[in-house]
């Protein structure tokens, strides 16, 4: 499993444009790929490294402080094409991306275990298989793949 993160001083999600689905203030936009043969427990661990990660300044400038010190907001999208191979040709192949249904369940489950971490109205969701315009005021730019195997 992997998940772009990126801190924001703000993201959205529309779904059929220009209908407004979800948005965010001060946080990070996850971009969340789901292989093939992930289990819960790479969900759970994933999830728990998203909130507890360090990529927010403290007041020496430093990054030290996470999603959770910084009572930030979470906007989790779900993102196949992370696990898009490009070696070869000039087609991504997906064929390491989990199937859908098996992607769309733990995808749930990571925004529910978000939630335990950061609060229900600290994390909002794009919509699983929907054609989305995401928007993201990248922070610093601040940008960071966590992944739950090597």
């Amino acid at each position: 499993m992997k998940a772009l993160v990126q801190r924001v001083t703000e993201g959205s999600v529309t779904i059929d444009n220009p209908k407004h689905y979800a948005e965010i203030k001060k946080g990070m936009v996850i971009l969340l790929g789901v292989k093939e043969k992930d289990t819960e427990n790479d969900l759970l661990f994933l999830a728990d490294k998203c909130a507890n990660l360090r990529i927010f300044e403290d007041e020496n400038e430093k990054m030290n402080l996470s999603l959770k010190d910084i009572n930030g907001e979470a906007l989790v999208i779900s993102q196949f094409t992370l696990y898009g191979d490009t070696r070869r040709g000039n087609r991504p192949s997906f064929t390491d991306a989990a199937k859908p249904e098996i992607a769309e369940m733990m995808y749930k489950k990571f925004i529910e275990r978000m939630k335990i971490n950061l609060g229900n109205d600290k994390v909002k969701s794009g919509l699983f298989g929907a054609m989305m315009i995401v928007k993201i005021f990248n922070d610093g730019p601040v940008t960071v793949l966590v992944e739950s195997k090597e």
